[in-house]
């Protein structure tokens, strides 16, 4: 066992790994203790119950998310237009789409005032701000814009994703993603003004 790693931090990881390469088709604890080398009482012990480890898995799986956002950005140069079409592309993969499915659900049981799940709402809307940020900051685009920006573009992004999800229409959520893309294309930020401000679009509230 890696020393910097917990055993909570290593059975999540092979969770992961699990999920990653064989699906999320069986979701009871037994069947992932069995998968995984554990029992079902060492995943009741760290996680506390099934909603519990999904809930880490999906918080587990954004973060990888966000390190390949970070990959991403380092990899597309300066132009934010195509950052959003190859993360899109990585987002949109079909291979994601039980862990985008499982976001979505424990997301709109948070919607619904479940207390194991009401963590995600907050946690993975800032985390994205954060990440966006970060990106954003590595483009010198302006801290003001940037943070509104990052929030549609998060808001974009999932909509589709669940666009996609709900109808299978690859082709028409690539050509709205492929709109919202090129709206980013060149310094766009030079000539926004800032949120809020005169002549602005973008709501105060939003930021």
């Amino acid at each position: 066992m890696d020393e910097d790693k917990s055993a909570k931090d290593v059975l999540l990881e092979r969770v992961v790994d699990h999920f990653v390469a064989d699906g999320l088709g069986d979701l009871s604890l037994r069947k992932i203790a069995g998968a995984i080398g554990t029992s079902h009482r060492m995943l009741l012990y760290h996680f506390g119950s099934k909603d519990g480890l999904l809930l880490e898995v999906v918080r587990a799986v954004e973060a990888r998310s966000r390190s390949q956002l970070e990959e991403i950005g380092q990899g597309a140069g300066h132009e934010t237009d195509e950052l959003i079409r190859q993360m899109w592309r990585f987002v949109a993969d079909p291979a994601r789409a039980d862990f985008e499915r499982l976001f979505f659900a424990l997301y709109g049981r948070a919607l619904q005032g479940d207390e194991e799940a009401r963590p995600l709402l907050a946690e993975s809307i800032a985390s994205w701000l954060e990440a966006n940020g970060t990106l954003a900051a590595a483009r010198d685009i302006p801290l003001g814009p940037a943070r509104a920006h990052a929030r549609l573009g998060l808001a974009v992004v999932r909509g589709l994703l669940l666009d996609l999800l709900a109808t299978g229409d690859r082709a028409g959520v690539d050509a709205s993603l492929e709109i919202f893309a090129r709206r980013y294309a060149g310094s766009w930020w030079e000539a926004e003004p800032p949120p809020g401000g005169p002549g602005s679009t973008v709501s105060a509230r939003a930021s």
